[in-house]
């Protein structure tokens, strides 16, 4: 689920997507059917490379370095599948396709962008975070993904999903310099083992079905004393409120 700190920041990923660390670790299978706002983004072959979050009938929450520099030709959301080799569910084309304008790579912030469907779907859609009430260190918060099971591990088929506490501002700027209060937020454990992992990036941390943070980047996969960075998303409310609100982002074809 996270991006692997600086060597995936400079890794180019399935089209030029600068991208950090992301997967689930020490986590298990859970059914889409409980968190039917979780998507997972596909390239034109029906390859999954990233992760999502509905928040409105047709618009998707993912991180910047998953979408930047892709068009919507390529790009595919898919809807209610939990099992990446099933047809369950939708595959859904994308209308436009908006990246934070401020976005230059993950470990620097504002890695947010938002995906507008060319098709309304019926899933119950996730809240964006809008206050400072979720992020108290030590809030158990969960995320999601499709992503590696380990550093070297294949990506998940299945859906899986592991909780993760919110980890202070301090042990964060402790574990990592790039660590940026205003636009990220931690979660895991100091003693690692847990953790979101690459395949994950761009997913759901929530609380509830409160989204908090959009699964960003970090070093390695559950190592000791490395967490995974998460944009954290009340930051971005009035921003992502203003395109989920919009018929259509800025279009790329």
């Amino acid at each position: 689920m996270r991006l692997g700190a600086l060597v995936a920041v400079l890794a180019v990923l399935f089209g030029g997507s600068a991208a950090a660390d992301p997967r689930v670790v020490g986590g298990d299978r859970v059914k889409i059917a409980d968190h039917p706002w979780v998507v997972f983004i596909a390239d034109a072959s029906g390859n999954q490379f990233c992760g999502g979050t509905l928040v409105a009938p047709t618009k998707v929450v993912t991180a910047a370095h998953c979408v930047a520099g892709r068009s919507t030709r390529s790009t595919r959301v898919v809807v209610g599948r939990e099992d990446k080799q099933s047809e369950e569910g939708r595959v859904v084309r994308s209308s436009s396709i908006w990246v934070h304008p401020d976005y230059i790579s993950a470990d620097r912030g504002n890695d947010v962008a938002v995906l507008t469907l060319r098709e309304q779907v019926t899933a119950r859609p996730a809240r964006l975070a809008d206050s400072a009430a979720p992020y108290a260190p030590g809030t158990k918060a969960f995320g999601l993904g499709w992503g590696r099971t380990s550093e070297q591990s294949p990506a998940s088929r299945y859906l899986l999903g592991v909780t993760l506490p919110v980890v202070s501002d301090e042990d964060c700027e402790n574990a990592y310099f790039q660590y940026d209060a205003e636009s990220m937020v931690c979660a895991g454990y100091a003693e690692g083992g847990k953790d979101t992992c690459q395949g994950d990036s761009g997913g759901p941390l929530v609380v509830g079905e409160v989204l908090i943070g959009v699964t960003s980047w970090g070093e390695g996969c559950a190592r000791p004393g490395k967490y995974g960075i998460y944009s954290r998303v009340a930051t971005y409310h009035g921003v992502l409120s203003e395109q989920i609100a919009l018929p259509g982002g800025s279009a790329s074809e």
